[in-house]
């Protein structure tokens, strides 16, 4: 099994109800969460809204390859009412965001999918959720703890 870290986010509708559903259909279509972050509100990231988000971070353990576990996470997006996915860094309001944080210690670049998450390091709002339950993961790119990361590079931003 895998233990993979995702990120969650709304910004529309019960935020906080949300995050819960979508923990609820990961685990069900995922795998087991066996960490679950605080509920963070933070102001949106690389577009204007008058709409706040609601971030958190999991832990899952899957049997999911990274892409079949990224086609599962687009479909529960779309059941939960995401009608369209962030290109070239434009960014929109929407009712849920689910990302592929950390796989294990993979480190994977294709078209489709890149692990770790690219922008993990410029996203307070990834990193101080994903601190709370993973403070002695290692970034596998970075080859330095998440904490440390976090604290050097994150909190000054």
């Amino acid at each position: 099994m895998a233990k993979v870290f995702l990120g969650l986010g709304t910004n529309l509708g019960d935020k906080r109800n949300n995050l819960l559903t979508a923990v609820k259909y990961i685990e069900e279509k995922i795998g087991k969460v066996t960490s679950l972050s605080s509920f963070y509100a933070t102001e949106p990231w690389g577009f204007e809204s008058e709409n706040q988000f609601l971030n958190a971070a999991i832990c899952v353990e899957t049997s999911l390859e990274p892409l079949n576990l990224l086609h599962i996470i687009k479909d529960v997006e779309i059941e939960m009412g995401r009608t369209q996915k962030s290109v070239n860094k434009e960014y929109s309001d929407r009712p849920i965001d689910i990302d592929i944080l950390l796989y294990d210690d993979m480190i994977m670049e294709t078209e489709e999918l890149t692990i770790p998450h690219p922008l993990i390091t410029e996203r307070d709002f990834v990193m101080k959720p994903l601190v709370e339950i993973a403070s002695d993961a290692v970034h596998p790119v970075l080859k330095k703890g998440l904490k440390e990361v976090f604290y050097k590079i994150g909190s000054k931003k």
